[in-house]
């Protein structure tokens, strides 16, 4: 057999098993065992790909009838079509099994869990994985007994335009010690404290990458929000909506409950441009979101951060990055706000650690920083009342000489002071730098 037969032979291949090399119908890359899917209030979608246009799909759980569908054709791309179907709302958690069938034959989800879904992304400190946080040892020796949190780590990569499905296929994974060692500390942590709150079904999706700008994770409509969104010669991650294309948009036909993002390092020094684009990319995030599971994700899903962890006892970049942290609330100071509805946070620039062996910047203890963002999200995500999230508000101050006097009007939580090097006030681009005495 000639080369040039060998290439015909390979496209006919190509063209009849679809993109990912995948025959007859099947589910989209992002669905798989033990996955977990959205549940009540809210409509699950599934969705994947099939080769007849106009073919009818029947889907089922436990061998029972619940919906049908047809495949349509594929605006992306030409091969394979695409099928889409809502499931009736799930008030159980099952699990159950989960069956398509077409002419072109049958694909079936097994040990399938419904719950909340929450999509955990940003750049280094949410990929910083739980092998290398403090207590690690016990952390994932405790992991297996969370067997209704199911957790899906996305392959890193890039794309120059919007992809429907991912370009490199993962897998849902049950909780265990060899499957958690590398997945995000912050995400795992975080399901595992809520889930006790909640007492549902977990999914956790990790799409992460270290050293990534926010352009990256944002759509071209997302930047156009904001000016001065220039292209960056920098790396590829770096790159305007590479990391979008290759690593979000897959997701949005998926019904979620919420984001959570730890991400911010790598635009210190653009503090003014971060407090719009950060705003823009959360309101892009769910309509585009709610759009692509047809209306079923909330246009307004609850979305949480960590501010930026303190690394350095400068007094002159007190703690590190204080104007990307201020713009984190989009420069009011606290969340929720007027641009940031439904949003919550956890503080962390307390939380230093100058002897991390991966650097300062990435400080181990991600146990404080999901419990912090547990306890805001149970407050603002699923409305939970008593909890008091937002901590004392300063109300006056005065300057007597050298001293700063400051007033705060809120005293159901105290303040707690654990720096032993002082903190830093700035008024009107005046600054006092306090170091020693405290009320």
């Amino acid at each position: 057999m000639t080369i040039e037969s060998l290439l015909v032979a390979a496209c006919i291949i190509f063209l009849v098993t679809g993109v990912d090399g995948a025959s007859g119908i099947h589910f989209a890359s992002s669905y798989g065992d033990h996955m977990v899917l959205q549940g009540a209030p809210y409509r699950s979608v599934l969705w994947g790909f099939a080769h007849k246009v106009g073919d009818a799909v029947r889907v089922s759980l436990n061998n029972a009838q619940v919906a049908t569908t047809t495949v349509t054709a594929n605006h992306h791309g030409s091969l394979p079509g695409i099928w889409k179907v809502k499931l009736p709302v799930q008030h159980h958690k099952g699990p159950v099994s989960i069956q398509v069938s077409s002419s072109e034959g049958s694909a079936t989800l097994h040990d399938v869990l419904f719950g909340d879904v929450w999509f955990c992304s940003g750049q280094s400190n949410m990929g910083f994985p739980m092998g290398q946080v403090f207590n690690n040892t016990e952390e994932l020796k405790q992991a297996p007994s969370f067997t209704e949190i199911r957790t899906f780590q996305t392959a890193l990569t890039t794309a120059n335009t919007s992809h429907t499905d991912l370009l490199h296929a993962s897998s849902w994974n049950l909780p265990s010690t060899g499957s958690l060692a590398g997945f995000s500390a912050v995400c795992w942590l975080y399901g595992k404290y809520l889930y006790p709150h909640i007492h549902r079904p977990i999914g956790l999706i990790e799409s992460a990458w270290g050293g990534t700008p926010i352009e990256s994770w944002s759509s071209h409509e997302a930047l156009a929000a904001c000016t001065h969104n220039g292209r960056r010669k920098t790396r590829a991650p770096s790159q305007p909506s590479v990391l979008w294309n290759a690593m979000v948009n897959p997701f949005v036909q998926m019904t979620i409950f919420g984001a959570i993002w730890y991400q911010g390092e790598a635009n210190a020094g653009r503090a003014d441009r971060y407090a719009c684009q950060f705003s823009a990319m959360i309101s892009d995030w769910r309509q585009k979101f709610h759009k692509g599971s047809d209306g079923e994700t909330n246009n307004l899903f609850p979305f949480g951060f960590v501010q930026l962890s303190g690394f350095n006892n400068n007094f002159n970049n007190i703690g590190g990055f204080p104007d990307l942290r201020w713009a984190q609330t989009a420069n009011y100071g606290f969340v929720p706000n007027a641009k940031l509805q439904n949003v919550f946070m956890a503080v962390a620039m307390d939380l230093p650690d100058f002897t991390s062996p991966y650097g300062p910047i990435h400080p181990r203890d991600k146990e404080d920083v999901a419990s912090r963002l547990v306890f805001a999200g149970r407050a603002v995500a699923y409305g939970e009342m008593g909890l008091d999230v937002q901590g004392p508000f300063p109300s006056t101050f005065n300057i007597h000489g050298s001293s700063l006097v400051i007033e705060f009007n809120q005293g159901k939580s105290p303040i707690e002071v654990r720096s032993n090097v002082g903190f830093e006030v700035v008024l009107n681009d005046t600054r006092f730098k306090i170091s020693r005495k405290y009320k």
